[in-house]
Formats: C-alpha cells, structure tokens, sequence
C-alpha cells in the first residue's frame, strides 16, 4: 500500500506547493497531470502482468521461468516507457482544441514536457516493483518510493519558490523534482534488489536483447487487457478533469483536490489489489482453489473495512481537506480560493460515497489478474466506465444544475458497476475451478 501511494504523493506534494501559487496553476498541473494519469494507467496496468506470472514461478520454484517473465517484462516496460513518453509530449497541441481556460494551457505546457519524460524511469520502476511484489518482496519497492518522495519534497521547496538561491520556478520546479524523484526511485530499486539474496540473480547479468515470442507474446497477452483495464478507469476520471475544465478553472482545481485525496485512497485499495494478485497467484500456481478463495475473500473483507474508514473521514472533513491545498491568507485569490473550497467539499461527499465501491472493484480485479483472467474483466471496465459511467457525468455535469458534483456521481455509477460486476465473475470462476478441480 505505502509502495503504491508513493507514485500519488508525488502529486499530493505537486498540488500542495502549487495550490501556493494560485488557483490557475493548480488547474494547470491538473490539466498536464490528466494527460499523465491516462499514460500511467496503461504503463502501470501493463506491469502488472509480471506478478503473477512470478508469483506462479515463485511458489513452483521455477527459476527459469521467473527470470524469463521479468527479462521480458522489463524489456517490454521499457519500450512502453519511451512510447508512452512521446504520445504525451505530441498530444499537448489537444490542450488547445479541449476548451480549456487559455491561462491555464499556457502554464500547464512546459509542466508536461518535463513530467512527460518522467514516464520512462516510472514505468522502468513499476517493471522492477510489480517482480518484487511477485516474489513478496514488498518492503524494497516501498523503501524506493519513500526516498524518492523525500527527494521531491526537498527540490519542490527549492525549485518552486525559489529558496536557498535556487531559481524560482514555480510549476515548472515541481515538474523537475517529480522528474528527478523518478529517477532516484530507478536507481534505489535496483540497488536494493541486487543485494537480496532472493533477487539478485534475477536482475543481474541479464541479457536484455536475447528474446523469446512465446515469452513476449505471454506477457503481452496478460499485459494489454490488464493497460486497457486501468486505462478505461482512470482515463474516466481525466474526462472529470476535462469537463470540470469546461466549467472553468476553479471547478477545475476543485476537482483537482477532490480527486488528488481520492487517488490517494485508491492507491492503498490497489495495493491491496496486489497483495490479492500475488497471493491468489501463489495459490494458483499449487492449484490449492479452495485456499485460493478463502485467501482473495479475506483481503476483500480487509479492504471494504479500510476503504470504509476513508469514507467516514471523508464525511467527517470534507471542509476541512481543501484547506490543505490554498492559501486562505493569499488576499488577492481569497474569492477564487473560497470558491474552490466549496465545491471541493461537495465532491468529497460524493468520493466518499464511492470508496467501497472504487476499492472492491480494485481489489477483485486484482484476484481475477492472479488468476491470469483478463479478458473478460477489460469488457466489463468498459461498459462500466463509459456505457454506464460516462453518459451519466456528461449529462448531469454538463446539462443540469448539478454540475461538478454530477460529474462524480457519474464516477459513482461507473464504479459501482464495475465492482458488481467483477465480483460475480471471480465468484463464478473460483466455484468453476473448485468443481473441475474436485472432479479429477
């Protein structure tokens, strides 16, 4: 959990700093950072092929297989890395044609360039972290992401506001630390790992360019699905940004705050996604169905439970969260920040409505990965999310008198959907493994 809410607290840190400088630059890391978040679902997504496929290998003692399915997958992460890179960087002309507040396109360009190279060294990182996870080796990826976090903070303070003789920056700053962070997050991974007993065979002396089709098309075929999945889901939550920005940018920046806390609780429901992943792969890999079930519905319960003390906070300090993000003594903005505040603490009733929703749906998507389904659950994403989700937001954020909070409870609908859903295809699919099991 602490592992995966590192890669949001780079931008909680961002937001905090930048909502400093104003209503505008807070919409404009908003705007460039949705344009990352679709990027980073699909690197992230596809990642996540690699722990099963070594959380199988792991619990059959097959070596060669596990550092066959991290060769691969860290070749094909490094590729996406890059690709993924240069689509961002050549979309920014969209920002133009999306209606969005000209100040804030302005401000949000030069963030993106350098927040977009920052996707190699993330994906690279996530290629390394989804194989420890898969050796259950969590600890390490959590260390990494800890230092990078402390790396950012520090170059934020002193490239955004310009202290210790540092020139100031402002947006711009933030973009180097979150670059600079995800560089040292590389490094320390690998260092880590190479002195692990456990590990380091697996990532030494690798012979990167010696490939196999089979290997390749196996991880690309548990890679893809598993890209759509997060992409369909979080790229319905940039279209949140995209029509708030339509509202203009204090709804914009409202959304961002509201969906910067939200983000923050969906990473530590996925990282329970992973723990359900890695043990429902460990299980698979014995083809122990029934350990397997008992296991994926004990992490299930544990997340509703988390998931329903992040709702309760939510309700509790809705008006109290947003002051975190703007300066109230800041005068000049003091009516623009008020407005923000406002609508932030009305969507954080809606985010709290959905937490358990957001972390069932995670978290059985999870198990089903384990169990290298992947297929199916990406046709059910999509309907979720943009035949049932996205209609909804459209028309009652953009056409009725609900406005932003009606574009999260589009959000509310789509994830209630898919977590429904989901959950009746991994209880239908475990009982049909216990029954085939039982026969032979």
């Amino acid at each position: 959990m602490l592992g995966m809410l590192g890669h949001t607290f780079v931008q909680f840190v961002d937001n905090i700093m930048v909502g400093q400088l104003g209503t505008a630059e807070l919409a404009a890391v908003s705007l460039g950072n949705s344009f990352m978040f679709i990027a980073m679902s699909i690197g992230i997504g596809f990642s996540t092929a690699i722990t099963p496929l070594i959380a199988e290998a792991d619990s059959s003692k097959n070596f060669e297989a596990g550092k066959s399915a991290f060769k691969h997958g860290l070749f094909l992460c490094t590729v996406l890395g890059i690709v993924l890179f240069l689509m961002v960087f050549f979309a920014k002309p969209i920002m133009y044609l999306m209606k969005q507040p000209e100040e804030v396109v302005e401000l949000a360009i030069p963030y993106l360039d350098l927040v977009a190279f920052s996707l190699i060294p993330l994906i690279i990182f996530q290629a390394f972290k989804q194989f420890s996870d898969g050796l259950s080796m969590t600890t390490l990826p959590m260390i990494a992401t800890l230092i990078a976090n402390v790396v950012n903070v520090i170059l934020n303070y002193l490239l955004i506001f310009g202290k210790f003789g540092f020139p100031e920056m402002g947006i711009v700053g933030a973009a180097i630390g979150t670059l600079a962070s995800r560089l040292v997050m590389v490094i320390f991974i690998w260092g880590l790992l190479a002195k692990r007993e456990k590990s380091k065979r697996f990532v030494t002396n690798i012979k990167f360019f010696t490939l196999a089709k089979s290997m390749l098309k196996k991880v690309i075929s548990l890679g893809a699905p598993s890209a759509m999945q997060m992409f369909f889901e979080v790229a319905i939550f940039t279209s949140a940004i995209w029509l708030s920005g339509i509202l203009g940018k204090n709804p914009q920046a409202a959304n961002q705050i509201a969906l910067n806390l939200s983000s923050m609780t969906f990473m530590v429901a996925m990282g329970m996604s992973v723990a359900s992943m890695i043990r429902v792969g460990n299980q698979k890999g014995l083809q122990n169905f029934k350990e397997l079930r008992r296991i994926a519905f004990s992490i299930f319960l544990l997340t509703i439970m988390i998931m329903t003390v992040f709702a309760t906070t939510f309700l509790l300090f809705n008006e109290v969260l947003p002051t975190v993000y703007v300066d109230l003594n800041d005068s000049d903005n003091f009516a623009d920040n008020t407005e923000v505040m406002a609508i932030a603490a009305q969507l954080l009733l809606a985010a709290a409505v959905f937490q358990l929703s957001d972390g069932i749906q995670v978290v059985v998507l999870g198990a089903l990965r384990g169990l290298q389904d992947v297929k199916i659950p990406t046709l059910i994403t999509f309907i979720a999310y943009w035949l049932v989700g996205f209609p909804v937001m459209y028309y009652l954020g953009l056409h009725t008198e609900y406005k932003s909070t009606g574009i999260w409870i589009g959000l509310l609908a789509g994830l209630t959907t898919a977590a429904i859903f989901l959950y009746i295809r991994f209880d239908h699919l475990t009982k049909r493994l216990i029954g085939t099991k039982n026969k032979t």
